[in-house]
């Protein structure tokens, strides 16, 4: 894979330091979000893509390079404190009201954000259907490999229950039913590159931090149990929008790549228990004060699905404010 053009100076710096042409002096950002900036969300991508395939012509190494760490660490600071600023009130408003976690994580997944999926299967366009499948590659063709990263900093009861899921993810033993594959050949149906992160150059900010949250929890140790209160929201908020999707591609005459969908329909109605139960249940119940950092990783995956929600149906229905959006997108379709 090659490395991606930069779109600004963070990337650029950051393309330049694993091309051995980085300078000593530190990021700069100014006060605008990483979490909103194409730029500095590109240049966290590229730094924790050294952790899983890398690039052609950059030294495997540099994985563990002092100059890339500490340009990482730099990013995942202002990217973590924005995260646990958008998500406080949330958090301390699911933490109020007590309860068992895997039913505090399952009420959670019922948001109220915008319905993109009902509008998907009403309304979309076969363009907007596109568009929508094309912002979701970068995070979906590596669907489950920042998870991995978890398996060997959970013990117990939550690594069985984990691993379980993850079995299912990576194909339950047949390379043809691998996830990340079956999106592949979605992209593939509708006429989009099927490559691995080929649309990297060109999803926005919130879909490059959708997935860069994801190896935010994976690759730090000390987040572990936020990545698991993430992935149970990942699995506990799919089967009935993939049921909605799937069906909004048959409505548009693309079957073809409804698979993928169907298949999250039945699994994740499943994954969705084992993970905020058994996972988030055992690692809550070895140490009780981590359920405010596992109300956090879902938290943060909800906070970040609405944004795209709204990125997507803004682009699409336009910021005329005549221009409503249609009433499914805010209500729970059946």
């Amino acid at each position: 894979m090659r490395l991606p053009e930069p779109c600004g100076p963070v990337s650029r710096r950051v393309v330049e330091t694993v091309l051995g042409h980085g300078s000593a002096q530190a990021l700069a950002y100014g006060d605008q979000p990483v979490l909103t900036d194409r730029d500095a969300q590109l240049a966290l991508w590229i730094l924790y893509e050294l952790s899983y395939r890398g690039f052609a012509g950059v030294d495997p190494r540099l994985e563990w390079d002092a100059r890339v760490v500490e340009l990482r660490l730099s990013l995942e600071d202002r990217f973590e404190g924005e995260l646990r600023a958008a998500t406080r009130s949330r958090v301390a408003q699911e933490l109020a009201q007590g309860g068992d976690v895997g039913d505090l994580v399952l009420q959670m997944a019922n948001d109220d954000g915008p319905r993109l999926s009902a509008f998907l299967r009403r309304d979309a366009t076969a363009e907007q259907m596109v568009d929508f499948l094309r912002e979701r590659s970068v995070q979906q063709l590596k669907e489950s490999d920042p998870q991995a990263f978890l398996v060997p900093r959970l013990q117990g009861a939550a690594k069985v229950a984990l691993m379980e899921v993850q079995y299912d993810e990576f194909g339950a033993g047949r390379a043809a039913a691998l996830h990340q594959d079956l999106y592949a050949r979605t992209l593939a149906a509708v006429g989009l590159d099927p490559g691995y992160a080929a649309y990297v150059e060109d999803v926005s900010a919130i879909s490059l931090a959708a997935a860069n949250v994801m190896s935010l929890f994976g690759l730090n140790r000390r987040l572990v149990a936020a990545g698991v209160g993430h992935f149970a929201i990942f699995e506990a908020s799919s089967s009935v929008p993939s049921r909605r999707i799937a069906a909004g591609l048959e409505r548009l005459g693309l079957s073809q790549a409804a698979p993928y969908f169907d298949e999250h329909v039945e699994a994740d109605a499943v994954h969705e228990q084992v993970v905020a139960r058994d996972v988030c249940g055992a690692v809550v119940a070895e140490d009780p004060c981590l359920l405010g950092e596992v109300v956090f990783g879902a938290a943060c995956a909800l906070h970040l699905d609405r944004l795209s929600g709204e990125e997507l149906l803004l682009r699409w229905c336009g910021q005329d404010e005549t221009a409503e959006v249609p009433d499914e997108v805010h209500e729970v379709a059946s």
